[in-house]
């Protein structure tokens, strides 16, 4: 309850529930959880004549959380929402993974500390540089 009231970073505080419930209205929600809302008026728009709209992430409040669709949903390039209007899925895309950096799951070249610290010696036209 307290995570609720004083930190935003673990999902949506009261104020913001509070918020949403008076003045929004539920437009759908993604693969991972996060829940997608829309103002039902424009009268706290940024923008006279386009509503408001919210994301409430699930769990830890992270940016690159958010698929591509609905991305552009709440940047307002795409009107409708992905519920109603899907994004047509080209046959080389790959599905959408938020962004791994400072996970267990996070890429690491050959040669990073994190993998061991070994890496191939330099070819011989690499010559390091020494201060003089």
């Amino acid at each position: 309850m307290l995570k609720s009231i004083f930190t935003w970073w673990n999902g949506a505080t009261l104020g913001a529930l509070f918020t949403l419930w008076r003045r929004a209205v539920f437009v759908g929600q993604d693969d991972l959880g996060n829940k997608y809302y829309q103002a039902k008026d424009d009268s706290d728009s940024y923008d006279k004549g386009r509503k408001r709209r919210w994301v409430i992430y699930q769990g830890y409040a992270e940016a690159s959380k958010v698929p591509p669709d609905w991305h552009g949903w709440l940047h307002h390039t795409f009107e409708e929402p992905p519920t109603r209007e899907p994004l047509k899925r080209q046959a080389w895309e790959k599905d959408h993974q938020p962004n791994l950096t400072g996970t267990v799951n996070a890429w690491r070249p050959k040669g990073s500390i994190s993998r061991g610290g070994e890496r191939q010696k330099a070819t011989g036209d690499y010559e390091a540089w020494r201060p003089e």
